[in-house]
Protein backbone atom coordinates (compact mmCIF):
# COMPACT_ATOMS: atom_id res chain seq x y z
CA UNK A 1 0.00 0.00 0.00
CA UNK A 2 3.24 2.18 1.21
CA UNK A 3 4.53 1.91 -2.36
CA UNK A 4 1.67 2.16 -4.18
CA UNK A 5 1.29 5.70 -2.38
CA UNK A 6 4.63 6.49 -3.54
CA UNK A 7 4.30 5.39 -7.15
CA UNK A 8 0.91 7.40 -7.64
CA UNK A 9 1.41 10.34 -5.34
CA UNK A 10 5.15 10.30 -5.20
CA UNK A 11 4.96 10.68 -1.54
CA UNK A 12 8.38 9.57 -0.45
CA UNK A 13 8.07 6.20 2.06
CA UNK A 14 10.66 4.36 3.99
CA UNK A 15 9.17 0.47 5.39
CA UNK A 16 11.42 -0.26 8.60
CA UNK A 17 11.80 -4.23 9.10
CA UNK A 18 12.92 -4.57 13.03
CA UNK A 19 14.53 -7.98 14.30
CA UNK A 20 13.55 -9.42 17.63
CA UNK A 21 13.43 -5.99 19.51
CA UNK A 22 14.25 -5.88 23.37
CA UNK A 23 15.17 -3.66 26.49
CA UNK A 24 12.98 -1.64 28.58
CA UNK A 25 9.35 -0.55 28.13
CA UNK A 26 9.01 -3.46 26.03
CA UNK A 27 5.99 -6.24 25.22
CA UNK A 28 5.84 -8.38 28.26
CA UNK A 29 4.30 -11.38 26.29
CA UNK A 30 8.16 -11.27 24.89
CA UNK A 31 10.62 -13.55 25.91
CA UNK A 32 12.85 -11.70 28.11
CA UNK A 33 10.20 -10.39 30.37
CA UNK A 34 9.36 -13.71 30.36
CA UNK A 35 12.32 -15.27 30.74
CA UNK A 36 13.31 -12.41 33.76
CA UNK A 37 10.04 -12.91 35.88
CA UNK A 38 10.14 -16.84 35.50
CA UNK A 39 13.89 -17.06 36.45
CA UNK A 40 13.29 -14.79 39.51
CA UNK A 41 10.13 -16.79 40.50
CA UNK A 42 11.58 -20.01 40.30
CA UNK A 43 9.81 -21.37 37.61
CA UNK A 44 10.43 -23.35 34.11
CA UNK A 45 11.30 -21.26 31.35
CA UNK A 46 9.62 -22.82 28.00
CA UNK A 47 12.98 -22.85 25.80
CA UNK A 48 11.62 -23.85 22.02
CA UNK A 49 13.52 -25.99 19.35
CA UNK A 50 15.07 -27.08 22.35
CA UNK A 51 17.40 -24.10 22.30
CA UNK A 52 18.37 -24.42 18.92
CA UNK A 53 16.84 -21.11 17.60
CA UNK A 54 18.92 -17.97 16.47
CA UNK A 55 17.46 -14.54 16.52
CA UNK A 56 18.77 -11.28 15.44
CA UNK A 57 17.90 -9.39 18.89
CA UNK A 58 18.47 -5.45 18.65
CA UNK A 59 18.48 -3.52 21.60
CA UNK A 60 15.54 -0.78 21.55
CA UNK A 61 18.38 2.34 21.88
CA UNK A 62 19.69 0.83 18.20
CA UNK A 63 16.23 1.12 16.79
CA UNK A 64 15.53 4.73 18.03
CA UNK A 65 18.92 6.16 16.88
CA UNK A 66 18.25 3.96 13.53
CA UNK A 67 14.90 5.63 13.20
CA UNK A 68 16.24 9.37 13.95
CA UNK A 69 18.76 8.85 11.49
CA UNK A 70 16.23 7.88 8.56
CA UNK A 71 13.92 10.21 9.52
CA UNK A 72 16.64 12.74 8.25
CA UNK A 73 16.83 10.74 5.05
CA UNK A 74 14.46 11.34 2.05
CA UNK A 75 13.97 8.09 0.12
CA UNK A 76 14.43 8.82 -3.60
CA UNK A 77 13.64 6.53 -6.98
CA UNK A 78 15.96 3.96 -7.56
CA UNK A 79 16.58 4.87 -11.36
CA UNK A 80 18.58 1.74 -11.75
CA UNK A 81 15.43 -0.06 -10.98
CA UNK A 82 14.29 -3.33 -12.91
CA UNK A 83 11.25 -5.30 -13.04
CA UNK A 84 13.56 -8.73 -14.46
CA UNK A 85 15.48 -8.42 -11.32
CA UNK A 86 14.07 -6.36 -8.98
CA UNK A 87 15.47 -5.11 -5.76
CA UNK A 88 12.49 -5.80 -3.52
CA UNK A 89 13.96 -2.97 -1.01
CA UNK A 90 13.54 -0.08 -3.59
CA UNK A 91 11.72 1.00 -6.01
CA UNK A 92 11.71 3.56 -9.19
CA UNK A 93 9.08 5.32 -6.94
CA UNK A 94 10.71 7.04 -3.86
CA UNK A 95 10.19 4.35 -1.90
CA UNK A 96 13.12 2.33 0.36
CA UNK A 97 12.49 -0.66 3.08
CA UNK A 98 15.73 -0.95 5.64
CA UNK A 99 16.15 -3.90 8.00
CA UNK A 100 17.18 -2.77 11.47
CA UNK A 101 18.74 -5.49 13.34
CA UNK A 102 21.73 -6.34 15.07
CA UNK A 103 23.72 -7.92 12.15
CA UNK A 104 24.67 -11.10 14.64
CA UNK A 105 22.18 -13.82 15.06
CA UNK A 106 22.24 -15.29 18.94
CA UNK A 107 21.89 -18.62 19.96
CA UNK A 108 19.02 -18.54 22.66
CA UNK A 109 20.76 -20.31 24.98
CA UNK A 110 23.37 -17.70 24.79
CA UNK A 111 20.42 -15.36 25.18
CA UNK A 112 19.23 -17.29 28.40
CA UNK A 113 22.81 -17.69 30.09
CA UNK A 114 23.33 -13.42 30.11
CA UNK A 115 20.00 -13.22 31.86
CA UNK A 116 21.38 -15.86 33.90
CA UNK A 117 24.41 -14.50 34.50
CA UNK A 118 22.97 -10.90 35.41
CA UNK A 119 20.40 -12.38 37.74
CA UNK A 120 22.85 -14.77 39.00
CA UNK A 121 20.46 -17.73 38.85
CA UNK A 122 20.12 -20.56 37.12
CA UNK A 123 17.17 -21.12 35.11
CA UNK A 124 15.15 -23.99 35.33
CA UNK A 125 14.25 -24.98 31.37
CA UNK A 126 11.55 -27.34 29.88
CA UNK A 127 12.76 -27.83 26.45
CA UNK A 128 10.18 -28.14 23.75
CA UNK A 129 10.36 -28.39 20.04
CA UNK A 130 10.02 -26.11 17.42
CA UNK A 131 6.04 -24.14 17.44
CA UNK A 132 4.31 -24.20 14.46
CA UNK A 133 5.20 -21.84 12.13
CA UNK A 134 8.19 -20.30 13.82
CA UNK A 135 11.36 -20.45 12.40
CA UNK A 136 14.75 -21.74 13.53
CA UNK A 137 16.89 -18.56 12.55
CA UNK A 138 16.40 -14.84 12.05
CA UNK A 139 19.14 -12.57 10.50
CA UNK A 140 18.85 -8.78 9.50
CA UNK A 141 21.08 -7.81 6.34
CA UNK A 142 22.14 -4.03 7.35
CA UNK A 143 24.15 -2.76 4.50
CA UNK A 144 21.94 -0.62 2.98
CA UNK A 145 21.13 1.02 6.88
CA UNK A 146 25.03 1.28 7.25
CA UNK A 147 25.13 2.54 3.50
CA UNK A 148 22.40 5.08 3.62
CA UNK A 149 23.12 6.50 7.40
CA UNK A 150 26.49 5.29 8.20
CA UNK A 151 24.93 3.21 11.82
CA UNK A 152 24.82 0.04 12.39
CA UNK A 153 22.77 -1.53 15.67
CA UNK A 154 25.60 -2.48 17.68
CA UNK A 155 24.58 -3.29 21.85
CA UNK A 156 26.07 -6.27 23.05
CA UNK A 157 23.13 -9.09 24.50
CA UNK A 158 25.36 -9.21 27.27
CA UNK A 159 24.80 -4.97 27.64
CA UNK A 160 21.41 -4.66 26.46
CA UNK A 161 19.97 -7.74 28.83
CA UNK A 162 22.43 -6.04 31.84
CA UNK A 163 20.30 -2.77 30.98
CA UNK A 164 16.89 -4.13 30.75
CA UNK A 165 17.59 -6.35 34.30
CA UNK A 166 18.53 -3.25 35.67
CA UNK A 167 15.48 -1.55 34.66
CA UNK A 168 13.01 -4.04 35.51
CA UNK A 169 14.38 -4.90 38.87
CA UNK A 170 14.14 -1.11 39.42
CA UNK A 171 10.49 -0.52 37.47
CA UNK A 172 8.91 -3.86 39.88
CA UNK A 173 10.71 -3.19 42.59
CA UNK A 174 12.40 -6.42 43.25
CA UNK A 175 15.17 -6.64 45.61
CA UNK A 176 17.46 -8.98 45.01
CA UNK A 177 19.78 -10.76 46.93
Amino acid sequence: MAHTYSHLYGIPTTGLRFFTVYGPWGRPDMALFLFTKAIITGEPIKVFNNGNMMRDFTYVDDIVESIYRLTLKTPEPNLEWNGKKPDPGTSYAPYKVYNIGNNNPVKLMDFIEAIESKLGIEAKKDFMPLQAGDVPETYADVEDLFRDINFRPQTSIKNGIGNFIDWYLEYYKINKQ
